[in-house]
């Protein structure tokens, strides 16, 4: 499974520990683990709350049980954080594989090439401003992509990082 849902990429990668570690280790309710997360980490609301849980889930460092959610004890290292997001949030492999050019690609640039891959349902749902949420998202991919060391910013635009 691929998950849509990414917060916005925080100054570092302990930002990421830190999330998983406010993640109950007992099931909690959704909005039991959204209180914590809150609390520990000053989130402004509970959306951004909702999208860090849902991103830990993405990660591996959380997941949702019958019972609710649930920190989960994989170390967020900075290679396990760079497969998970590769392989688990929608339009990350997409974006790189954009990246795979000899020059800097702008956002707009990545964001044309991966706009055929927005999910049809998605442009009906958000009909008038769905180049705007996805336009975010992919930019939000890039960020985190850099963050991870996934990509570089280089002359106003992204080139992929040799690993």
């Amino acid at each position: 499974m691929r998950f849509k849902l990414l917060p916005d990429p925080p100054e570092s990668l302990d930002r990421v520990a830190d999330a998983q570690r406010a993640v109950p280790l007992v099931p909690g309710s959704e909005d039991d683990c959204c209180a914590r997360l809150m609390r520990r980490l000053d989130f402004p609301t509970r959306d951004v709350a909702r999208t860090w849980l849902t991103f830990l889930r993405a990660l591996e460092l959380a997941s949702e049980t019958s019972s609710g959610f649930v920190r989960e004890s994989t170390d967020p290292t900075p290679d396990h954080l760079r497969t998970a997001f590769r392989e688990r949030v929608y339009g990350a492999r997409e974006v790189l594989a954009s990246l795979d050019t000899d020059e800097p690609r702008s956002i707009e640039t990545v964001f044309e090439e991966f706009e055929d891959r927005v999910p049809v349902w998605e442009t009906h749902r958000a009909a008038e401003d769905w180049r705007d949420v996805w336009r975010e998202r992919v930019e939000r991919i890039l960020g985190w992509a850099v963050l991870l060391d996934l990509a570089a910013e280089r002359d106003g635009g992204y080139v992929r990082s040799r690993e």
